[in-house]
């Protein structure tokens, strides 16, 4: 039987200057050793990846990238549509071939404009789970100027690096998702004397990113300091969508449209305007009037918009896609052993309720969990293995809950 060795043999450190030491037949290693020695062989044998691991007749076409959407998001057909085409252009583009004529297909990245709870977020989440390429969420709120307290805009593609698994080449063909990018937007139309390090700094800076360049990136994200040691990342061929709110937004399309004159010089053509929806009138004139710059404004090409979701879309979501609601909640109590069921009125009590407080799609989890918290604290410790969810008994727990906490604010 061989005797355990309790000396590194590769570094020579005992045992207990080490976290772990890896015995063999007549020698040992530990796991900084074993960690190097596994950089060495990848780094010798590592298969580099220049083209995506997929065949071009095996990409998903634009309708067949829309049709799994559809089965997650309800409605949004142009947001879909522009999603849809973007990704498989992006695939497409990775799959080039190099060749002569000296034509070189240039990256669209695309902006959503909804409001909240129109399903921006979940478009993003949804299309991740059908991609062949690695895919990251990021906030825009949490980012600042390189300097000042908050995240450095490199940090953007340490989460994209992450998703990756830390292979370079793999994570500079991936998809970004900025999410609230309305949110960097510059505080006034002109230029201020005082420091805007969450706003204009922030989108100075993501131009470099969006355009194409190599980016020193952090590998654990945050600030940068001198001695860490960076990542070079070329952004050249990541794609960027981005989203947000851009809250009061309509009323700078409605000036554009010249939709407040009244009287006889009023121009004929804003009496077609549909005022209940003015964000499909957006244009990139519309995003410079909120805040951000030309600059930004140029490299996302692609400009899209999210319907308000009505009556009808509130109760479909309710109901109908994969990951439904209703279903997500049947699907918690089953794990209990409880068979949950909703009358077809609790439904339009529930849409009435969201429709009323104004939140989208997030309005009605929150009502659900309001009319279910009772049940979901007391019913695991009974012995009930079946709950039927009436209009009363909606109601009824309901109003125990203080409805003020979901009402928007003005």
């Amino acid at each position: 039987m061989a005797k355990a060795v309790d000396t590194c043999s590769f570094c020579g450190r005992s045992g207990r200057d080490v976290k772990l030491l890896i015995n063999g037949i007549n020698g040992a290693i530990c796991n900084d050793c074993a960690t190097q020695a596994y950089e060495i062989v990848k780094e010798q044998f590592g298969k580099k990846k220049s083209t995506l691991d997929i065949d071009r007749n095996e990409l998903p076409k634009p309708e067949e990238i829309k049709a799994f959407l559809d089965q997650y998001v309800i409605g949004q057909d142009a947001a879909k549509r522009y999603l849809s085409v973007s990704v498989y252009n992006h695939y497409k583009r990775l799959l080039q071939e190099e060749t002569n004529d000296d034509v070189e297909i240039e990256k669209s990245n695309i902006i959503m404009v909804g409001s909240t709870g129109t399903g921006k977020t979940l478009l993003a989440r949804t299309i991740a789970k059908l991609l062949h390429v690695p895919f990251a969420i990021v906030d825009a709120t949490v980012l600042t100027q390189a300097g000042y307290v908050g995240e450095d805009i490199e940090s953007i593609l340490t989460r994209l690096l992450q998703a990756a698994d830390y292979d370079v080449d793999s994570a500079e063909r991936g998809i970004v998702f900025i999410d609230e990018i309305d949110k960097i937007a510059r505080k006034g139309d002109n230029p201020s004397i005082t420091r805007d390090v969450s706003g204009e700094g922030v989108q100075q800076g993501l131009l470099k990113l969006l355009e194409g360049s190599v980016v020193n990136v952090p590998p654990q994200g945050g600030r940068k300091h001198p001695e860490q040691k960076m990542i070079p990342v070329n952004t050249k061929n990541i794609l960027f969508i981005c989203g947000g709110a851009f809250d009061g937004i309509e009323k700078k399309i409605a000036q554009r449209l010249n939709t407040r004159v009244v009287g006889y010089a009023a121009s004929k053509d804003t009496a077609q305007v549909d005022r209940s929806n003015m964000l499909k009138y957006i244009t990139p004139t519309d995003l410079k009037s909120f805040g951000l710059i030309p600059e930004i404004i140029g490299r996302l090409p692609l400009l899209t918009y999210l319907n308000p979701l009505d009556r009808k879309a509130l109760r479909n979501i309710l109901t109908e896609p994969k990951n439904s609601i209703i279903k997500q909640y049947v699907k918690l109590f089953a794990m209990d052993g409880i068979q949950l069921s909703f009358d077809e009125d609790v439904y339009e009590f529930i849409v009435d309720k969201a429709l009323e407080f104004k939140l989208g799609a997030r309005g009605l989890r929150s009502i659900v969990e309001a009319i279910m918290m009772d049940a979901m604290f007391t019913m695991p410790s009974e012995d009930k293995k079946e709950l039927r969810v009436t209009l009363e008994y909606a109601k009824e727990e309901f109003n125990k809950t203080d409805v003020n906490r979901l009402q928007v604010a003005g």
